[in-house]
């Protein structure tokens, strides 16, 4: 007798429990208190008003007439998706392991609820942030929004890959979860949030694009300021570099499962 739950079946559970498991998540983290969700958006603002701040003061020092409203919204909102991503899934095990013992409920169910939560949560902030500066006047229309879609989920796909990786490594190791918060530190001056490859030095050009993250917001810069403003990246190393990190995250997911859930 052929007892297996049919495709579209185990499909429609399978985004039942993310879906539960998401809701679970805004409730958890946002709840009712002070402005709850609206969190999601006064960070990037503060950080926005805070940069053009900063660029007003210093434009004699760098000479740039670069428009810095969307730089600074796109900058921030391409560094919280990887690094917010990969944070919330660190140590995301442990508080939900009373989860695991429903049937349908797994490991990587728990990761892609966050990691749908962060990515959907920045991509709204961008979306709602950049369009009000539009409205207002103070930012242009995208010249190629086709291409920032692509940039974006080229992020996303890199956050997805990172987040499991640096989630089950935290999970084996306390040790690596607290060198990994110490990284994000490091990492953020590196991460082509603030500045564009263009304006390093030719050999330092070629190894900041060594860094997933910089093609992405390149990428990004590029699709909105158009061709007016030189952008650096490479597609194919970006989209190489997140096949490779999802497979790792994959694989490491499934040996978590099978041994230290199993003890």
């Amino acid at each position: 007798m052929d007892t297996s739950t049919p495709l579209h079946r185990s499909l429609g559970i399978q985004f039942r429990v993310i879906g539960a498991l998401l809701m679970r998540e805004v409730l958890t983290r946002y709840g009712r208190r002070n402005i709850g969700f609206g969190w999601l958006f006064v960070e990037p603002m503060i950080f926005t008003m805070g940069i053009a701040t900063l660029w007003n003061f210093t434009r004699g020092v760098h000479g740039s007439d670069l428009p810095i409203i969307p730089f600074a919204i796109i900058g921030y909102s391409s560094l919280l998706v990887w690094r917010n991503g990969a944070n919330r899934c660190a140590r995301a095990i442990q508080p939900n392991l009373s989860l695991l013992y429903h049937r349908n409920v797994t490991v990587l169910d728990i990761f892609a609820a966050r990691l749908l939560l962060e990515i959907a949560g920045t991509t709204t902030s961008l979306v709602v942030l950049l369009g009000t500066f539009i409205l207002v006047g103070v930012a242009d229309i995208p010249a190629n929004p086709v291409t920032m879609v692509a940039a974006w989920l080229l992020l996303a796909w890199f956050t997805v890959g990172l987040g499991l990786t640096v989630g089950v490594l935290a999970e084996q190791s306390e040790g690596f979860e607290r060198i990994w918060h110490t990284l994000t530190y490091i990492m953020f001056p590196f991460s082509g949030a603030v500045f564009m490859v263009d304006w390093l030095p030719t050999r330092m050009q070629e190894w900041m694009l060594w860094v997933p993250m910089v093609n992405g917001v390149e990428m990004l810069r590029g699709g909105y300021y158009g061709p007016t403003v030189p952008t650096h990246y490479d597609v194919g190393y970006l989209a190489t570099v997140n096949a490779v990190l999802l497979l790792l995250g994959l694989v490491l997911v499934d040996r978590y499962k099978h041994s230290d859930l199993s003890e």
